[in-house]
Order: structure tokens, then C-alpha cells, then sequence
């Protein structure tokens, strides 16, 4: 730290008790008592270069014995007064950034201009202050943080702000161009190889490359108050809004103890992280901290980690701050949810009503937050082309990425027996349909709640899988419906529907598949000249397709005894109950249309059967390659027709 030393004299001071001697060999004739310490002093030094001085003890001199003098009101108190006495005296003393600013103000409140003396103290302060401390990086920082003792003396010199704007033009400049005092913030330099020149001279140090955090730590030291123009400071520089968020979440981590308590060990060596340890301020201090750090907060995505976004919130609601502020951080949240992870969303519920395990309902505002910024941004409901296909979005992505996150907190707090059924369903129902390609998610949350609620009525069982689309399950999530219990019939009977739909279309798609590779064997066949080798690649992928059209009907005969089964167990309930609801099932559900289905299948199949056959037989009485090729060729193209 920078000094310099004031007077020349030897300290002629003696502290007793509570009082300060002046040991000069004259007596004393004069008293200054400054709040509970005693100044024996003599009436000349002082009068000579101070004006308050001189007029108090003008005063004071009317009577008779020794003056008394109160200084109740001297900027720093005591420890100021005696530096100050000690400058009338001319005794040594340093001039430091730990103690300049008490010396500026003090002098300033006892007149010490160059009218009393040249070379005052006002002016060996204010040459100080602007030649040695603004010029450093850390004894700006140090002058600053002092003067929050005295801060109305302070701001009525300006000095706070000289040394904010000394620290904020700084922290926007490369802290590699400083030199020394600025290159020693991060730590004793290495000089294990390389060396920087110093004036001249190798110090055999390493260079140093600093990051743009680099003044977070040192930042993070100030009062709020201060913290808070320095931000401001920086923001009418220009400072990139990504570095201010970088320092507020510095700040906010090194006193909001709540903040840390959730942190992963990739988050602890996060460069954002304060290297200091966590100060511990009252709840009040806390809480007013935080509506601060709110207001700071740039509202722009990316620029704040997510994950400490949530950890703002959930201390938000531990402290109870206002709803402003919540709501806000809601909307920050809600800006960049794609961003978020399942462990953030599992929030704990801090409500005194504690109706669910999770708060439910704020995850339920930032999503409709999210949804709202996706739709003003252009992230509408998808167009689909003439074969019903979703067409592309620019903010389909983030959009899907929320989607199954949503999904996967609806299986984390399925399981809450105290979920109430529409707060449940309406999460459900926020996430758009075109936001799921697939709904396997869904199920399985719907189904874990529907484990978790036995006591559901039927009509409310099938009220929430009517959420769920059907036709977006995967084959494996339908074979699973189609077993499970807890799904209401009328949703089981469409979940088979669907499925066969869905191997129907597989088994044509395998159709297709077949004839393209038997062109383009023909193809390469007719390229490439008669070989052995490609007639036995051929006869190797006829067997591949032929065991996957064996597995594909059986699979189908399967669906089809269970379908029939299905259907008579419908019949029977419809005769009995006569013209219920469950007697037009099967008109609803279209099971003529599906009857024919299966009826067209098995004629397919057994058509497949028969060709396949006479191919095989043909081939084997064949004696020549090339006749055995061209005839192989001739009844795919007939199988082709037939079809």
C-alpha cells in the first residue's frame, strides 16, 4: 500500500488512560476532549492552521486556567483528531489509503486551508489522494470501503465517487495494461520461467493473464451501497451486461449463505464463484440484499446461470421478500427454461398452507412465462404440410427441450398423494401438443399418478388419459398400456387400435423396403456382371427380410386374438347393459373398419406366403444363374401388380 510521510519531528504524544500529553516541557493550556479522549494541548499549533481552532479558542480564552474545548463532530472521531494534532505539531506521520479519506474530511471540517499555512492539511490530503490512491487499483478500492464510516463528509467532497470512477474505468480496461499493483490481485507471482520487466529491472516473474472477473472478489468487499454505484458506474461505461451479471452473482453468492447450500462440485470450481468465504448478515440485511440484487439484474437471457437464478428464487421465498420481487425472478426464469434442469424445478413447497411437496404453482407461472416469450418471439404452433407432417420452427427446439422437462417433474411429483387432480392436469394441458413429438413421458407420469391416486373415480381416470395422444405412443409404451390395469378400458381398446396402425404401417413399410433392394440388386447386378458372391448377398437378405416378416405375423396374429377377445368382452357388456355406453364402443372406435384391416392383412400375408413359396421352389430347380435371376425378377414384378 502507497504512503507518505507528513512533518519531520519525533512523536512527542503520550497516551495515559483516556487522555493524550503533549511532552514538549511546556504545560498544557488547552483541552479538546473529542467523544471519551482528552487532548492536553497547547493553544498555538492549533490556532495556526485551523480556522475552527482559532475561533473555539478565541472563545474559550475569555476565562480564566485552561481552555476546554468539545470536538464532538470530528470526521473519524479520536483516531482522526490525534493524526490531525500530530500534523499541527509537525510530528511524523504516513499518509495512507487506509486513513486519507478520515484525514481529508477532518481537515475540511477544521479548516485547514492554505490560508492558516502552506502546505495544509487539506492540500497534502486532496495531492495524495489524486496523484498516489486513484491511481491504484487497491488503494482506490481501500479509500473506498472507508468511507462508509463517514460517508456524508465523504459525498459532500465527492470523494466516493472519484474513487468509483477510478475503479470503474479499471475494471473496463485490460488489467494486464496497469502493471504491478493491479498484475498482484491474483496472488504472489509465479516466476518458475519467464520474466517481467519492472522499470527496467527482471523481477523474474511470470506474466499473467487475467480474466474479465478478476475484480469480482475485491468488488464483492464493498457495502451494498457502494456495490451498488459502482455497478451503475461500470453499466454508464459500457461494460458488457454478461460481466455485470458475473459480479452480481459473485456478490450474491459470498452473502446469501442460502446459495451455496445447493451447489454441486461442478458448480464449486464455476469461475463465478466467490473465493471468499460467505459472510453471515441478519435475515433483514439478507432480504433487502436480495430485492437489490433483483433490481441490478440485466432481463436478458444467457446471461445469468439458470441454476443460480433458482437458487435467488428459492431463497426468495425462504426469506419471504416482497411479490415483486419474486415474480420477477419468476420472469427470468421463465425467459430461459430450455436452460433449466429437473433438479432445479424440484422446488420445495414454503407456503404455510404446504398443500403439495413441490410448488407445484410456481413452476406452472414460469412455464406460462416461457410460453409467453415463445410466442412473441415466433414460437406458434408448427404449420403441417399436405401429408400432415410437422413442418420446421425456429423455436421448435427449446420448446421440445421444455416439454420433456416438464414432463419428467410431472413423474417427480406424480407420486404427492396431496396433488389435486386439476392442479395436475392443467400443468399437463399448459405444455402444447406439438411441443411432444412423442408422449411415452406423459404416460408414464399419468400412469405413476394413477398408482398414487387408486381412489379415482373412472370417469376422472379417463378424463386425464385423454391428455395423452395415442397415436404419439412408441410401439413399447402401447404394448405396456395395452397390459396395464390402471388405464380405463375404453383407453386400452384405442391404445391396441393404434398399435395395430402401427405395425400395419411397419409391415408395409418392410414391403417396400424389400422391392427397393430388390431393384437396386438388379441394378448393381446389371452394372457389375453376373458373380456368385452377389447371388449369395441376395439369397442372405431375402432371409433377414423373411425372418422379419415371421416375427412382424406373429406379432400381428397376437394383437388380432387379443382385439377379437376385446371385442367379445364388449359385445357381452353391451347386451347386457343394452343401449349404454359401452354397446357403442365398437361404432365409435371403428371396429368394422379395423375388422377389414386385419381381414386385408391376413390376405396379404397369405398372398406373401404363396409367393415366396413358388420363388423358393423355382430357385431350386434352377440350373443356370442367369435363368434363375431373370425369373426371380419376373414374379417380384408380378407380386408388384398383384399387391
Amino acid at each position: 500500500m502507497a504512503c507518505m510521510k507528513l512533518g519531520s519531528k519525533t512523536d512527542a504524544f503520550q497516551k495515559q488512560g483516556q487522555a493524550w500529553f503533549c511532552t514538549t516541557g511546556l504545560p498544557s493550556d488547552i483541552l479538546v476532549e473529542v467523544g471519551e479522549m482528552s487532548f492536553h494541548l497547547h493553544k498555538f499549533p492549533l490556532l495556526s492552521k485551523s480556522g475552527v481552532m482559532e475561533r473555539l479558542i478565541a472563545e474559550a480564552s475569555e476565562g480564566e486556567g485552561v481552555s476546554i474545548i468539545k470536538l464532538p463532530d470530528v470526521p473519524g472521531g479520536t483516531k482522526s483528531f490525534e493524526l490531525v494534532a500530530k500534523f499541527c505539531y509537525g510530528v511524523k506521520l504516513e499518509l495512507t489509503a487506509a486513513n486519507v479519506v478520515y484525514l481529508r474530511c477532518a481537515a475540511e471540517h477544521l479548516e485547514m486551508t492554505e490560508e492558516y499555512g502552506e502546505g495544509n492539511l487539506i492540500s497534502q490530503t486532496e495531492m495524495f489522494l489524486n496523484q498516489v490512491v486513484l491511481r491504484n487499483w487497491k488503494d482506490s478500492l481501500k479509500a473506498l470501503q472507508t468511507c462508509d464510516d463517514i460517508l456524508s463528509y465523504a459525498e459532500e467532497l465527492q470523494v466516493p465517487k472519484r474513487c468509483i470512477d477510478s475503479l470503474a474505468a479499471k475494471a473496463c480496461t485490460d488489467p494486464n495494461l496497469f502493471g504491478w499493483p493491479v498484475m498482484e490481485h491474483g496472488g504472489p507471482m509465479q516466476s518458475p520461467g519467464g520474466s517481467v520487466l519492472w522499470n527496467g529491472i527482471s523481477t523474474g516473474a511470470r506474466p499473467r493473464h487475467s480474466n474479465s472477473d478478476w475484480w469480482y472478489e475485491d468488488a464483492s468487499s464493498l457495502s451494498l451501497s457502494l456495490y451498488k454505484k459502482l455497478i451503475s458506474a461500470m453499466e454508464s461505461r459500457g461494460v458488457k451486461h454478461e460481466i455485470i451479471a458475473g459480479s452480481l452473482n459473485s456478490y450474491a453468492r459470498k452473502y446469501l449463505p442460502g446459495l451455496n447450500r445447493r451447489q454441486g462440485a461442478s458448480e464449486s470450481s464455476n469461475r463465478l464463484a466467490p473465493v471468499g468465504s460467505v459472510v453471515s448478515l441478519p435475515e433483514e440485511d439478507q432480504k433487502l440484499l436480495l430485492e437489490e440484487i433483483d433490481q441490478l439484474l440485466p432481463m436478458q437471457k444467457g446471461l445469468v446461470p439458470t441454476k443460480f437464478l433458482f437458487g435467488l428464487l428459492r431463497t426468495a421465498k425462504i426469506l419471504r421478500v416482497n411479490s415483486s420481487c419474486t415474480s420477477n425472478l419468476e420472469k427470468r426464469i421463465g425467459i430461459q427454461l430450455d436452460q433449466a434442469t429437473l433438479e432445479d424445478l424440484l422446488m420445495p413447497n414454503f407456503s404455510y398452507s404446504m398443500e403439495t411437496l413441490y410448488d407445484v404453482d410456481c413452476v406452472y407461472r414460469i412455464l406460462e412465462h416461457f410460453l409467453a416469450v415463445d410466442q412473441v418471439l415466433g414460437g406458434a404452433s408448427p404449420g403441417s404440410d399436405d401429408e400432415g407432417h410437422l413442418m420446421g420452427s425456429p423455436s421448435l427446439t427449446p420448446i421440445t427441450m421444455v416439454a420433456k422437462l416438464i414432463d419428467g417433474y410431472l413423474a417427480e411429483v406424480a407420486p404427492d398423494v396431496n396433488l389435486k387432480l386439476p392442479k395436475f392436469q392443467s400443468l399437463i394441458a399448459a405444455v402444447p401438443e406439438y411441443a411432444r413429438p412423442l408422449d411415452d413421458g406423459l404416460y408414464r407420469s399419468i400412469d405413476i399418478y394413477l398408482k398414487s391416486h387408486p381412489w379415482l373415480a373412472e370417469s376422472d381416470r379417463e378424463q386425464l388419459c385423454r391428455l395423452m395422444d395415442c397415436q404419439k405412443l412408441s410401439l413399447e409404451a402401447c404394448t405396456h398400456a395395452a397390459q396395464n390395469e390402471r388405464l380405463p378400458l375404453r383407453i386400452i381398446v384405442q391404445v391396441l387400435f393404434f398399435e395395430q396402425l402401427q405395425l400395419r404401417t411397419s409391415i408395409a413399410g418392410c414391403f417396400l423396403v424389400s422391392e427397393n433392394l430388390d431393384g437396386s440388386r438388379q441394378l448393381r447386378s446389371g452394372l457389375m456382371g453376373q458373380t456368385d458372391g452377389g447371388w449369395a448377398s441376395a439369397v442372405r437378405e431375402n432371409q433377414v427380410l423373411k425372418v422379419g416378416m415371421d416375427s412382424m405375423r406373429i406379432r400381428v396374429s397376437e394383437l388380432e386374438k387379443e382385439c377379437s377377445n376385446m371385442r367379445q368382452e364388449i359385445e357381452k357388456l353391451g347386451r347386457v347393459k343394452g343401449s349404454g355406453a359401452w354397446g357403442n364402443v365398437s361404432k365409435k372406435l371403428g371396429f368394422r373398419l379395423k375388422s377389414q384391416m386385419c381381414s386385408a392383412q391376413e390376405e396379404s400375408v397369405s398372398k406373401h406366403n404363396s409367393n415366396s413359396s413358388v420363388k423358393t421352389d423355382k430357385a431350386k430347380h434352377t440350373v443356370k444363374i442367369e435363368k434363375a435371376k431373370d425369373k426371380n425378377g419376373k414374379e417380384k414384378r408380378r407380386l408388384t401388380k398383384d399387391e
